[in-house]
């Protein structure tokens, strides 16, 4: 089959040899990776090997010197791991943790931060969300005050993706007085003296490390300034729409993945007489999942299309990320009830994928969040 637009034969060739990687390395581990409740920080190192965590950056930073389209391929494949939370904690680190950086660092900080995260010497993590303030990033209460070299930190994030494991956070804080999207800014802060983490126990992606990270009087340098001065609000702008695009590519990937699985269980899970798929109550609801999952790519694939050709596609990624995210929960939990009491058991793949998708309708801006978008995109 010829690729599908807006992919290329080079970008099916990358997605044979990602896909290989990730079923030889990642995916016979994801159960244990599951039941401990972590994966190792090995995995970033072989996936670095591979030019995996590279991908869209610059040869001279040590990246493939591709763009977002070969990632958009990377993100599609990590689903085949089997494990939402070692795909989220990859994810984090390539797609929202890193790319700040690469579009707002000096020379030097790319040099000192992102080669590195490049090479999986170092691991990131975006720190924006707070206890107080997610989607409300106006309500951003953690402080940085100026002092002789720099800043000192004080103040919580949560819910920070990466959180006990990075060494260093990209961080939102308030460095002036002004109210609303006004005062913010972002700051590198390094894992050390004042910077602690405590672990959060969630419905799915068990494998991930999510975290409340709190900074005690931690100092931070002022060559760790990233961008400019209060004018954070522009950075957290900036990546949304790629963030979002890619929580819609992963949906697509997981709900193609699911599909599969569950028609190959239908054919040969044996009720009355002959295989599941020979009922027409179960025929026809795979039918109508088949339709879901090429229905969500098609939008999605369009707004990826949109963002490589550099339009601004704030509706069509709006709407690929609201479409996907509830479309892959509801397919999911269709594929466990295909697989009978069989899906609601922990050896089964089904019942960590229902879990894990659950968190889409609320990571990187919520269902309703996203609503409130599009009604001021269509000016209603």
């Amino acid at each position: 089959m010829p690729p599908t637009p807006p992919f290329s034969d080079e970008h099916e060739q990358l997605r044979a040899s990602a896909r290989g990687f990730i079923e030889r390395e990642l995916a016979p581990h994801a159960q244990r990776w599951e039941e401990e409740r972590w994966f190792p920080d090995e995995v970033f190192g072989k996936l670095a090997a591979q030019g995996l965590l590279g991908l869209k950056y610059p040869e001279r930073y040590g990246g493939q010197g591709g763009d977002y389209l070969h990632e958009a391929v990377l993100i599609e494949e990590l689903a085949r791991t089997g494990s939402g939370g070692t795909a989220a904690g990859i994810g984090a680190h390539v797609n929202i943790a890193t790319p700040p950086i690469w579009k707002f660092g000096t020379e030097e900080q790319k040099q000192r931060y992102l080669a590195p995260a490049i090479r999986g010497e170092l691991i990131g993590a975006l720190g924006i969300t707070e206890p107080g303030a997610g989607s409300d990033v106006a309500a951003l209460r953690t402080r940085a005050d100026r002092v002789d070299g720099g800043w000192v930190v004080n103040g919580e994030k949560t819910y920070i993706t990466n959180g006990v494991r990075a060494h260093f956070i990209v961080t939102a804080v308030k460095t002036s007085e002004q109210g609303g999207h006004h005062g913010i800014s972002f700051l590198l802060v390094d894992r050390g003296e004042g910077v602690s983490s405590a672990k959060l126990e969630k419905l799915g992606w068990h494998a991930s490390d999510t975290a409340t990270i709190s900074f005690e009087d931690v100092f931070v340098p002022e060559e760790n300034l990233l961008g400019e001065l209060n004018d954070g609000f522009k950075l957290i702008m900036a990546n949304f729409q790629w963030e979002r695009l890619a929580m819609a590519l992963g949906a697509v990937g997981a709900m193609q993945l699911a599909w599969e699985r569950t028609a190959e269980f239908a054919r040969e899970r044996q009720a009355f007489g002959r295989p599941l798929s020979g009922h027409q109550a179960i025929r026809h609801k795979l039918a109508d999942l088949a339709t879901s999952v090429y229905t969500c790519s098609c939008v999605t694939y369009d707004a990826l299309r949109r963002f490589v050709d550099g339009e601004e596609p704030l509706r069509e990624v709006t709407m690929a990320k609201l479409l996907t995210q509830r479309a892959s929960f509801e397919l999911m939990d269709e594929c466990l009830q295909i697989h009978g009491g069989a899906g609601y058991m922990r050896e089964y793949w089904v019942e960590r994928a229902a879990r894990d998708a659950r968190l889409g309708p609320i990571g990187g801006g919520s269902d309703e969040i996203m609503r409130e978008i599009l009604g001021r995109v269509l000016a209603l």
